[in-house]
């Protein structure tokens, strides 16, 4: 029996939007236990529908369809050739792009989030079990897509309690003892691409996301704290050293961010200070100059007076290290051959450092003005 037949099943939001597909006119069979679709809810697709999207969103209904009829099987208990209608990988990952591709906008986003999408997303790429990983980071890239700068998406992933569960799959997914410091950084990158998305400009989410010391651990081991002090704990990905920093910059830099969530994050903007800026422990570029610019940023009159004060004191005290720091590599930057591809590489990087050493230089002088 294929799980989600069952209602005790770990699979039973795969269940959930077949019936939505099914029954997305409001009707509902005497045999199912899942609530129809609001009346609010179809008025909204059927304006959406009248406003000339009738094809895409009759092309995303088929999507579903298709992949939640190969999902069914591959997740099945059935091995009989002749029952197995499931997709190969490279035409599912078709589907999922296209169905990324038509959720970018946002109201199609709106209107997949109407048909249960949302806990469909969540279901393939949070479920335990056998759930292939391609599966799970194609899930997770559509969310990603269809919440950014999206309120109602972002609210409503709220609503469901998304966070605790991605952040559980970045968990999941990391090195540790346990599993021989074996994970997988392509699963961890694509969850926090996932969650920056449906945090980023949305007050509420970064709010409870700051609240949450399992998101506080999450960017600790996606920035690479735990392999900068553990040598057997290997290093993060670039993209997920990259991504988990722009979280940390987002949330840092919001305007509704406080006083006390900086100093609750002190000690990721002192390892932003020490390891992501410095070339002898960083060797990507991007992350440095993302690092560079966060400090910046910390330190402009754009952060509230409260957060300021707060991240002036943090930073300060890491002063004369940063320093040092962008000294020599200014003078190692200044001494590359004019016109040279490495010169012309590194010269984003030297901008921020000369933004943040002239931020650096007026710490001293807003503190004794404030006095």
């Amino acid at each position: 029996m294929a799980p989600s037949g069952s209602t005790n099943s770990p699979f039973a939001w795969l269940g959930l939007l077949k019936w939505s597909l099914a029954y997305s006119d409001g009707t509902r069979p005497s045999s199912e236990e899942f609530n129809p679709m609001s009346k609010e809810d179809i008025e909204f697709l059927e304006n959406v529908m009248k406003d000339g999207i009738i094809d895409e969103g009759e092309r995303m209904k088929e999507i579903l369809r298709s992949l939640t009829d190969a999902l069914d099987v591959m997740l099945s208990e059935s091995t009989q050739e002749e029952k197995r209608k499931e997709l190969e990988e490279d035409g599912m990952l078709d589907l999922f792009q296209e169905l990324r591709d038509i959720v970018e906008q946002i109201d199609y986003a709106r209107a997949f989030m109407a048909m249960g999408g949302i806990k469909f997303l969540l279901g393939c790429a949070t479920t335990e079990g056998n759930v292939p990983k391609f599966i799970r980071k194609s899930a997770l890239s559509v969310l990603a897509t269809m919440c950014q700068n999206n309120p109602p998406v972002q609210f409503n992933l709220l609503e469901v309690g998304h966070m605790p569960q991605l952040i559980q799959l970045f968990m999941d997914y990391s090195p540790v003892v346990e599993n021989g410091y074996l994970g997988d950084d392509s699963i961890r990158e694509k969850v926090v691409q996932a969650l920056s998305a449906s945090i980023r400009g949305h007050s509420m989410a970064e709010h409870i996301f700051c609240k949450n010391e399992q998101g506080k651990l999450m960017l600790r081991l996606g920035l690479g704290v735990e392999s900068a002090i553990n040598e057997s704990q290997p290093k993060p990905s670039n993209q997920l050293r990259k991504r988990s920093l722009f979280l940390l910059k987002a949330i840092l830099t919001a305007d509704e961010t406080t006083s006390e969530q900086m100093n609750k994050y002190k000690s990721l903007v002192i390892f932003v200070c020490t390891h992501s800026v410095n070339i002898e422990w960083e060797d990507d570029a991007e992350v440095r100059e993302l690092g560079l610019h966060m400090l910046t940023r910390l330190l402009s009159e754009h952060t509230p007076p409260e957060t300021l004060e707060a991240a002036r004191n943090i930073i300060a005290e890491q002063k004369n290290g940063i320093a040092s720091v962008g000294v020599r590599r200014i003078q190692e930057i200044r001494a590359l051959e004019e016109g040279s591809d490495d010169r012309d590489y590194a010269t984003l990087e030297l901008d921020a450092w000369e933004e943040l050493m002239t931020a650096l230089s007026k710490i001293d002088n807003k503190a004794n003005s404030s006095q």
